[in-house]
C-alpha cells in the first residue's frame, strides 16, 4: 500500500537525487543538473495553490513516514477544459513493485473527487514500454501518436498520447 503526500523541506536530498538522475532526463525534458539551491527555492513554493501555479507534485511513499519511492506530477493545468498532464517517476531501485500503478490510481481519485478534473493526459516516448503498459493498465486510452515529437541523443522519436476521462460524459457528449 502506498500513500501520496505533499512535498516537505526534508525531501531536498531525495529530490536532488531524483532530478539529477541522468537516466530519466530523457523522459522529463531535463538537460542539465539541478542545484540544491534551486530545489530549496522550489520546495519553499511547493505548497502554493494548484489552481494558481497550475501544477502539483506529490511524493509517493510506501507508508506514512517512510522514505520516498517516487513522485507523481500534475502539470499544465488548463482551468477552462479541466484537464492536466500527468507524469510519474519511481526511483530505479523501487521499480517493478506496483508503486506507480497504485500511485496513479490514488491520483486519479484525487483528481476526480478533490480537484474535480475532467481528464488527465500523458505523453510517452514510443520506446517506453513500461510507461505505456502502466497507463493502459490505469485505464488511459491511447489516442494518437505525435511523429518525431521528442528529441533524443539518438535522434527524433515519436510520442504516444494517452488520455483518461475522469468524469462520465453527459448525454450531449456521447
Amino acid at each position: 500500500m502506498i500513500t501520496l503526500r505533499a512535498l516537505e523541506p526534508d525531501d531536498l536530498e531525495f529530490l536532488y537525487a531524483l532530478e539529477n538522475d541522468r537516466d530519466i532526463w530523457g523522459v522529463s525534458d531535463t538537460l542539465a543538473p539541478v542545484s540544491r539551491h534551486a530545489l530549496r527555492q522550489y520546495l519553499a513554493h511547493a505548497t502554493e495553490d494548484f489552481y494558481v501555479v497550475r501544477q502539483l507534485r506529490l511524493v509517493i511513499t510506501t507508508e506514512i513516514g517512510s522514505p520516498a519511492v517516487g513522485v507523481i506530477d500534475l502539470f499544465d493545468y488548463d482551468p477552462l477544459h479541466q484537464r492536466t498532464g500527468v507524469g510519474i517517476t519511481i526511483l530505479a531501485s523501487q521499480r517493478r513493485h506496483g508503486y506507480a500503478q497504485q500511485a496513479l490510481e490514488l491520483l486519479k481519485n484525487y483528481a476526480r473527487q478533490v480537484l474535480r478534473l475532467h481528464q488527465l493526459y500523458a505523453t510517452v516516448g514510443d520506446d517506453n514500454k513500461a510507461s505505456m503498459k502502466l497507463f493502459r493498465a490505469a485505464g488511459f486510452r491511447r489516442v494518437g501518436t505525435r511523429q518525431a515529437w521528442l528529441r533524443t541523443a539518438a535522434g527524433w522519436q515519436d510520442a504516444v498520447e494517452w488520455q483518461c476521462l475522469l468524469m462520465p460524459p453527459t448525454a450531449t457528449q456521447k
